[in-house]
């Protein structure tokens, strides 16, 4: 306790506006969202070897595309991935999304549905594109695990002996791994850098499906690392040898980008 790092307190309410309350966790969604729209049009102002030209138009139609799969997606999974029986029994509150409870994998799956409706109706190619949007996603997620840490939520393990642990208001006295700031840093930050020098590499980016692989590697990695770290979620604890839903979830992941990243072929 004592050597513990005070959390900050941040109220997870920024401001109320008569009856509505402006939360931190929706503007970290708008921030993540406009963060990736930004970095797609940019490199999309670039293109090279199979990415395809696009208009503004053209992208911040994905955009909203791409936020009603983050949103119906990451709902659903959290629904379907971690708690179906409660919701089964409580269908209601499956649209109280205000109370909490987002997938990564399943937002993930949204967008990738976003993408191949995108791709048919605009005629472009569908892993080239996916490319370009990898490449804009840890913005997103960046964003979304600061969330975390400001609401308190998703704590580590507990960690006596780490100098920089934090005792979490809903996490009991003892002082805890900030997990969230390790995964903003490995999902968020470091995934964005990785990506955007394999970007810069003419020989990775002509190849279509070469950075959607990337992207799908590293996070899939960032997540299972931090797993380890990560208190696992009360309702689910450990599953199968000791693993938790998130490291199950993300293994999945791994193997398709490994698969994207060997068959990525030059354009011809």
């Amino acid at each position: 306790m004592l050597s513990a790092i005070a959390y900050p307190q941040i109220d997870p309410i920024l401001v109320h506006l008569g009856p509505v309350a402006i939360r931190w966790y929706a503007l970290s969604y708008i921030a993540g969202i406009l963060g990736a729209w930004w970095t797609v049009r940019q490199l999309a102002r670039r293109p090279v070897g199979p990415a395809p030209i696009l208009s503004g138009a053209q992208i911040e139609e994905f955009v909203s595309w791409a936020t009603v799969g983050v949103i119906l997606g990451g709902r659903l999974g959290y629904v379907l991935f971690y708690k179906p029986d409660y919701y089964l029994s409580e269908p209601l509150e499956i649209l109280q999304v205000w109370k909490g409870g987002m997938s990564f994998h399943g937002g993930l799956l949204g967008v990738v549905l976003a993408l191949v409706l995108f791709t048919r109706r605009q005629g472009i190619g569908l892993l080239a594109f996916g490319d370009l949007v990898a490449c804009g996603v840890p913005v997103g997620l960046f964003f979304g695990r600061i969330a975390n840490f400001v609401n308190g939520e998703l704590f580590g393990r507990v960690a006596p002996d780490v100098p920089w642990a934090m005792v979490f208001p809903g996490g009991g006295p003892d002082p805890r791994h900030p997990s969230q700031l390790y995964e903003a840093a490995l999902e968020g930050l470091l995934l964005y850098v990785v990506l955007h020098l394999l970007w810069r590499i003419k020989a990775v980016r002509g190849r279509a499906g070469m950075l959607s692989g990337a992207f799908l590697i590293g996070y899939g990695a960032s997540r299972i690392t931090v797993e380890f770290f990560r208190q696992p979620d009360p309702f689910l604890g450990f599953l199968w040898g000791g693993a938790t839903m998130g490291q199950l979830l993300s293994l999945p992941l791994i193997l398709v980008g490994l698969a994207l990243v060997a068959t990525a072929k030059r354009p011809s």
